[in-house]
């Protein structure tokens, strides 16, 4: 097995893991960082970018991560394919595990592994994932200003993300499985009283209905079986996100939901020398430019680790 030590790995890319790793690079901290299954992370499966700073005519979720990357390497970070497939933080130099034979000795870690938006599992669902389809309600909603979209779920990110769809979309229409909502009540009674959200409860999706185009409608069924088809641009998931933290678990300490830890306003952890960033520690904001922000402060604070512990 191959040995090798660092000064900083960074595992996961997407914007948090990026940018830590440009800041890491020109601080002269020789990052390495591996990509894991999807390079530039969620990201990449939003089409259009209207939100991200310095942009004024939007880029894609491709072209941003890439530019990201480029910017990186250009600064001397040595960006890697490749799966971390075990870690060990019980000791220092830390011990990773890449592609189940590579062994790195790790003086600071920062984990970028991010979150998975839950789909229903529909194969038609994945079809139209990033052409219509979308988990990010923010990310891509003003793509269907003044158009009809339907949101799936019926919790508080749910009534969130048809609220924030009913300012932009001319109707928005709530798919609930079950025959109430989930959401507190302050949030249920916003969506109840939006003149242009309709609630749909007690139904199913069966199928993400388009063409070559898009999406263009939902097939529904509710619980006596009946169906009927909504016409929809947009069809967005609000039912949860998964962080992708197993590989920590008993080590980094995680709260109910798996994400870790982290002290407030900080990526530190509850192990010296290891740093959290992007959403695989925020369950709340989940954006690039808030991944980024703490991609940042992670490599900023794995210098001062690296400056300040033999002090």
């Amino acid at each position: 097995m191959e040995n090798e030590s660092v000064k900083c790995l960074i595992i996961g890319s997407g914007p948090a893991g990026y940018t830590a790793a440009i800041y890491a690079a020109r601080a002269n901290l020789s990052p390495v960082l591996y990509e894991g299954l999807e390079p530039g992370g969620q990201l990449t499966t939003t089409t259009h970018i209207e939100n991200y700073p310095g942009h004024p005519n939007g880029i894609t979720g491709v072209q941003l991560m890439e530019d990201m990357k480029a910017q990186a390497v250009k600064y001397g970070a040595d960006v890697r394919y490749g799966i971390v497939t075990a870690a060990d933080l019980t000791k220092k130099p830390f011990h990773i595990t890449v592609d189940g034979r590579h062994t790195i000795e790790a003086e600071t870690v920062i984990v970028a592994t991010g979150a998975t938006a839950k789909y229903l599992g529909l194969e038609s669902e994945q079809h139209y994932k990033g052409m219509g389809v979308s988990a990010c309600a923010t990310c891509d909603g003003f793509l269907y200003k003044g158009k009809n979209v339907a949101v799936v779920g019926g919790g508080d990110t749910a009534c969130e993300e048809a609220s924030y769809l009913a300012g932009i979309c001319n109707k928005v229409y709530m798919v609930v499985r079950k025959d109430y909502l989930r959401a507190s009540k302050a949030m249920q009674h916003r969506v109840m009283t939006t003149p242009n959200i309709e609630i749909l409860f007690g139904h199913n999706t069966v199928q993400v209905l388009g063409n070559e185009a898009g999406v263009n409608g939902v097939l529904l069924s509710n619980s006596e079986g009946a169906e009927k088809v909504i016409d929809v641009d947009g069809f967005f998931l609000a039912i949860g996100h998964h962080p992708n933290t197993e590989l920590f678990k008993g080590q980094l300490e995680l709260d109910d939901a798996g994400y870790i830890v982290t002290r407030p306003g900080t990526p530190l952890t509850n192990i010296e020398g290891v740093f959290a960033a992007g959403d695989v520690q925020d369950p709340h904001y989940r954006q690039a430019i808030t991944a980024a922000g703490s991609g940042c402060k992670a490599a900023l604070e794995a210098e001062h680790y690296l400056m300040t512990r033999d002090e």
